[in-house]
Order: C-alpha cells, then sequence, then structure tokens
C-alpha cells in the first residue's frame, strides 16, 4: 500500500469562529475544526506549520452529528472534530484573530 501524505491543510480545515472561543482567544487559546482522523501530533504540527506559532498543548473533542428530522424522517448531520490550540507565551498570535 502507498502511504498518502497529507499537508497541513488537509489536518486543519477551518477555524471556528463563536463568542466562547473569541473569548478564549485572550488567554491565547484558538479553535479549529480538524480532520476526523486527526491526531493531537499532527494538529500540534499542522498549526506551527501554517500559522509560524509555538504550540503548549493540543486538546481534541469528537463532537456527535445532530439528530435532524424533515417531516416523517430523520437522519444525523454529520460529525467533526474540534481542536483547542494553547500558544506558548513567547509565541506570537495568530494575526488571522486579532481583526475579528
Amino acid at each position: 500500500m502507498a502511504s498518502i501524505t497529507k499537508t497541513p491543510y488537509d489536518v486543519v480545515l477551518r477555524p471556528i469562529i463563536s463568542e466562547k472561543s473569541m473569548d478564549d482567544t485572550q488567554e491565547r487559546k484558538y479553535t479549529f475544526q480538524v480532520a476526523k482522523t486527526a491526531n493531537k501530533t499532527q494538529v500540534k504540527q499542522a498549526i506551527e506549520e501554517i500559522f509560524d506559532v509555538e504550540v503548549e498543548k493540543v486538546n481534541i473533542m469528537n463532537c456527535r452529528g445532530k439528530l435532524k428530522r424533515m417531516g416523517r424522517y430523520e437522519g444525523m448531520t454529520a460529525g467533526t472534530k474540534k481542536a483547542i490550540i494553547k500558544l506558548t507565551e513567547d509565541s506570537q498570535e495568530i494575526e488571522f484573530f486579532q481583526g475579528l
């Protein structure tokens, strides 16, 4: 089997912008949606490569899909995986979140 190499942009999918995640930016914590197959080491390496920062800690959580109904039919929305990144004290901030 040939191994498929993932780029950092395959691991980190998008930032999560919410009131709670914006409040965490004062504590140097940033929230991203990551690939379902990604682990903490891959997320740390991808964030450091994309944003050129130093990551101190990575917390990952699996979010289950929600039950949705349309008339008599019901189904589930897709599940996601979130990562909360904490930067070191001497690392620079992520500029993307500064303008929001």
